[in-house]
């Protein structure tokens, strides 16, 4: 009779992986309370602080880092880096921080600041958002105005372009670094139309609408050439605002900034014998401008810093699920922009 076949061991069971479950799961809940412990406080000490009798959006404070430079004369570096929109990436905790507000906000700060008696605007752009260039560049014209003397020192470092260019239009005096990119100036609205694709694979929407051109540039539709011609208005009013810009801001005349004003991008060598910039240089050269502006020997320039609130913290917090509004979506959301898109 044959020997029944040794059985191998047991296996015992491990419950390693559930505790290490479990320990993950606390920690995160330790976590969540104490953020959750955090906006509470936060809140609190909100609804209790006093306001000072100011607006904080108004008369927005900030600390000052001495940046450059020396003297009693001071001014405010600023930088604008970057597409322009208002729009900016979502956190964990749904916080969502202003990038414009608060180059808005650092305008106004300086603004208020009777010692401050110049801008030096880094620029870094290729454009942006209609309304969000107009913006900064409405802050900008309003500093000028506010107190006699005031100046704006435009420093361009690779680009400054379409959006880019309009924010630095108010400049007394604007500076390019001999590689930088600029001009473009034009407005474009561009778009997805995928009818012919939807057609060939049987996907069609369905919209209810009030009148002819409430699903203007709807994807599935062939644009018309009534509706083309609407939009071909609206898009000529924003370039006209732009070209009034440039021509009152820039002197150039009228003739010779249409034949430049058709949207195409110069060197810094081509834009400053069109008058376009003032001058090539490097930083040094833009604070040496701007000391010879404001008839000082040397200009101390700082900037602005603030202590994130608790909120602004979490807001840099990216969540690992965040869908970036950018790409197909974007694409396929049509708005007026000044911005360079090649």
């Amino acid at each position: 009779m044959t020997p029944p076949l040794p059985q191998p061991p047991k296996r015992k069971c491990s419950h390693t992986g559930f505790w290490i479950s479990i320990a993950v799961l606390g920690v995160f809940l330790i976590v969540s309370m104490m953020i959750n412990m955090g906006l509470f406080v936060s809140l609190a000490a909100k609804a209790g602080a006093p306001v000072g009798g100011r607006a904080q959006d108004e008369f927005p404070v900030f600390t000052e880092k001495w940046s450059y430079g020396s003297g009693d004369v001071k001014a405010v570096r600023i930088a604008i880096e970057g597409a322009i929109f208002r729009e900016s990436e979502e956190s964990l905790f749904g916080i969502r921080y202003d990038r414009i507000e608060a180059i808005l906000r650092q305008i106004r700060a300086a603004m208020n600041d009777e010692d401050v008696m110049a801008i030096l605007l880094e620029v870094d752009s290729p454009g942006g958002d209609l309304t969000a260039c107009d913006e900064i560049y409405k802050a900008l014209e309003r500093f000028k105005q506010s107190a006699d003397g005031r100046k704006i020192i435009v420093f361009v470092r690779s680009m400054a372009a379409s959006g880019g260019y309009y924010v630095s239009a108010p400049a007394d005096w604007i500076v390019a670094e001999p590689t930088s990119i600029l001009g473009s100036i034009g407005v474009i609205m561009q778009t997805l139309n995928w009818k012919g694709m939807s057609d060939k694979i049987g996907l069609t929407d369905v919209t209810i609408k009030s009148g002819t051109n409430k699903d203007l540039l709807n994807p599935f539709r062939e644009v018309s050439p009534e509706q083309v011609a609407q939009l071909q208005v609206m898009i000529d009013s924003m370039y006209q605002q732009f070209f009034s810009i440039v021509l009152t801001n820039r002197g150039v005349d009228a003739e010779s900034l249409k034949a430049l004003a058709d949207g195409r991008i110069f060197s810094a060598d081509v834009a400053l014998a069109n008058r376009l910039i003032d001058q090539i240089g490097y930083w040094e050269d833009a604070v040496a401008k701007l000391s010879e502006l404001l008839g000082e020997t040397s200009v101390r320039i700082v900037q602005y810093q603030r202590r994130p609130e608790f909120f602004e913290l979490l807001s840099e917090i990216k969540s690992p699920l965040h869908l970036s509004r950018s790409g197909l979506w974007d694409a396929a959301t049509p708005r007026l922009m000044y911005l360079w898109r090649p």
